[in-house]
């Protein structure tokens, strides 16, 4: 039994042939948005590629844009395909391209699905990507002569004031490596080789971080150095009072950004999705009806449109079968470790001199 069959008269074909070339139209625009999206995605990454390690975040606007493009493609020809339907004579002529026309839009639609999923479960590699690429930012940062890594400082500096955040974790980041290039310091200081000494690796450890950490809007002068020192500044208290520098850490400030900005990329995605899902819809009940008009011959009249000729059980039973089919066919006997089947299989001469002549009864 057919699943959802509707009938349909010539008038309804018709103004479903019309309605489904705009939407196909409509949906080559959905494409051009999901290519939009993409792209911009890529270059938000890209921007802060020096600040994030190496690994599979480019998926999700790469699976964005190639979706796009495709769907610009096959929504083209869908027009083309709904706009020539409005005829029955113009149909015949796409009458062996709608079907496989159908299961290729239905699997680039689930594309679409999956595209959208992704931009929800991204969220802990962007996160991973996002703490090895600004531990190794911060942990350069003063290498400023150092070819390859000169550009660090301005890129974690530009960072730390657009986004409002400062080290990675937190402010305390700072505290665990040397942020000062050598260049900068005074060995001929006390100070500076008492706390050279005092290190075990050698390194000039202090509390205190980068200017880009302070916060402007901070009533009193930002206190960059001895930030955990109470009686170093007067009126200050660092466990009670809010410091006037950055609170938020620089990896969850860029992981909070990206993930608003996926979030809205995977609504858009969805809602292209269902669009699209229901265009698909159409397009098949389209089919099915001017089939049905071409087998009773009479183009006039009504036919049935349907989703599925039969149930749901009965065709995932036959399209099972058809794929245990062609695995069967392309099976090679492998019994005894046999790769050839001809080779147990008698050969039969039917050469006449091969035939001896003790075969033959002597005649008396």
């Amino acid at each position: 039994m057919a699943v959802l069959k509707v009938k349909f008269t010539k008038t309804k074909r018709d103004k479903l042939a019309q309605i489904l070339w705009i939407l196909n139209w409509v949906s080559v625009v959905s494409g051009i948005i999901l290519f939009s999206l993409g792209l911009f995605l890529k270059i938000e990454i890209k921007k802060r590629s020096e600040v994030m390690a190496k690994g599979d975040i480019n998926s999700v606007p790469n699976m964005l844009i190639s979706v796009g493009v495709i769907a610009c493609i096959i929504n083209f020809l869908g027009g083309k395909i709904c706009y020539d339907c409005s005829d029955a004579n113009k149909f015949s002529r796409w009458k062996l391209v709608m079907l496989p026309y159908i299961i290729c839009t239905f699997c680039f639609t689930f594309c679409i699905l999956v595209g959208a999923l992704m931009c929800y479960t991204m969220r802990n590699e962007l996160e991973e990507s996002l703490y090895l690429g600004l531990r190794d930012a911060i942990k350069f940062y003063k290498d400023t002569d150092i070819p390859g890594r000169c550009f660090l400082k301005k890129t974690v500096d530009l960072l730390q004031i657009g986004f409002r955040c400062c080290g990675n974790n937190g402010f305390r980041d700072w505290f665990e490596i040397q942020w000062v290039s050598p260049r900068y310091l005074n060995m001929a200081s006390k100070e500076v080789l008492d706390r050279l000494k005092s290190n075990v690796d050698g390194k000039f450890l202090v509390d205190g971080v980068p200017f880009s950490c302070c916060n402007p809007s901070s009533p009193r002068p930002c206190i960059q150095y001895q930030l955990t020192n109470n009686s170093a500044h007067y009126n200050y208290d660092f466990l009670t009072e809010e410091l006037n520098i950055w609170i938020k850490g620089c990896r969850e400030a860029l992981l909070d950004y990206y993930t608003g900005i996926m979030r809205s990329i995977g609504v858009a995605a969805l809602l292209i999705w269902l669009f699209e899902l229901s265009v698909l819809i159409g397009v098949r009940y389209l089919q099915t009806a001017m089939k049905n008009v071409l087998l009773l011959g009479d183009l006039e009249g009504e036919s049935d449109g349907w989703l599925l000729e039969n149930s749901f059980v009965e065709t995932a039973k036959y399209n099972i079968s058809i794929i245990k089919n062609l695995g069967k066919a392309n099976q090679i006997s492998t019994v005894s470790g046999m790769n050839d089947p001809n080779i147990n299989v008698q050969n039969t001469d039917c050469d006449k001199t091969n035939i001896t002549t003790k075969s033959i009864p002597a005649a008396r």
